[in-house]
This record gives structure tokens, sequence and C-alpha cells, in this order.
């Protein structure tokens, strides 16, 4: 049997890299979560980038119909937190 490392560390096979991206680990990221490979020396993450291509298989969130986050400093929108003194006045 010939076994491709791509991560040494923790003995994750091209073949597991490619089983988890079939999975839905469809970047560097979640191959790391699912099988820790990239976590411990950082070298086989390039290798990993490699095999996943340029995120063929991995839908953005907009074409999920899920909506992209907008940090607040962007859209001028204010902290929703109200100040602690206006807190202290409506306990009072």
């Amino acid at each position: 049997m010939n076994r491709v490392y791509v991560c040494s560390c923790f003995g994750i096979t091209e073949t597991e890299v490619r089983a988890h991206a079939d999975a839905g680990a469809c970047t560097p990221r979640r191959i790391a979560s699912v099988s820790k490979a990239g976590t411990d020396c950082g070298s086989c993450v390039r290798r990993i980038q490699s095999i996943l291509g340029r995120g063929a298989g991995c839908p953005r969130r907009e074409l999920l119909g899920e909506p992209a986050e907008v940090p607040a400093a962007l859209t001028g929108a204010t902290s929703a937190v109200a100040p602690a003194d206006e807190v202290l006045a409506e306990a009072a």
C-alpha cells in the first residue's frame, strides 16, 4: 500500500484530505478542524491548499442563501449595547 502523507505530524494522507474535502471540509481551516492536519508545524498547509484547489468545491455564504456579515464599522452602525450610565439610570 502506497501512502502519500500530507501531514507527517498527525499521519494524514492525501486520500484522507480528499475524503474530508468531499464530505464538505473545503478549506484548510475546515480540514484542520476534522483531522488536525496543519495545526502543528504548519508545513502541510500549502499542500492542503493545492489539494483543495481555489475554492472550487466550497460555496460562498451568499450563494447558500445566508447573508454575508458586514462589520458595523463599515455600515456606520453603532454598538447595540447601552452605555453603563444609561443601564444604571434605568435600574434606579
